[in-house]
């Protein structure tokens, strides 16, 4: 089988980190996609929608206090959402994809384009110490696979 990262189509991992651009921002209501760069969410939500799957665009702690398109769960699985923060508040935290074993695939403005990284490498940055958990998209409902 074909790892997610693999999977994914060339122009993903390019992809430029862009904090202004967010679910929800202007310049990505005037001009969709990654082309323009994007911040974490957005590179995770396009992720996941090139899989087939209509993640909510909600910003990080929405996402974490979401009820209604996604449920916490306890062990990631390829395509969940996984958070991470410096402290166990869910305000601004960063969102990956989990593409298997360890490896979470995320856009970070450390790097400036997509890396993938093991829970370690996160542990090791003051920035991302607490991983606060893994949200996946429920199915059959807005946000579901298609």
């Amino acid at each position: 089988m074909e790892s997610i990262v693999t999977a994914l189509p060339a122009e993903f991992r390019t992809v430029r980190y862009d904090g202004s651009r967010f679910p929800g921002a202007a310049s990505v209501a005037a001009r969709p996609g990654l082309a323009a760069g994007a911040n974490c969410q957005l590179f995770a939500y396009e992720v996941l929608r090139h899989f087939g799957l209509t993640p909510p665009a909600l910003r990080s702690s929405e996402l974490w206090s979401d009820t209604g398109t996604t449920v916490h769960v306890p062990v990631a699985q390829p395509l969940d959402l996984v958070l991470f923060n410096a402290t166990a508040d869910a305000y601004g935290a960063h969102v990956g994809v989990h593409v298997g074993d360890d490896a979470i695939l995320h856009l970070c403005a450390e790097v400036g384009h997509p890396v993938v990284w093991g829970t370690a490498d996160f542990a090791a940055r003051e920035r991302y110490a607490v991983r606060l958990g893994a949200k996946r998209v429920l199915p059959g409902l807005p946000g579901a696979p298609r």
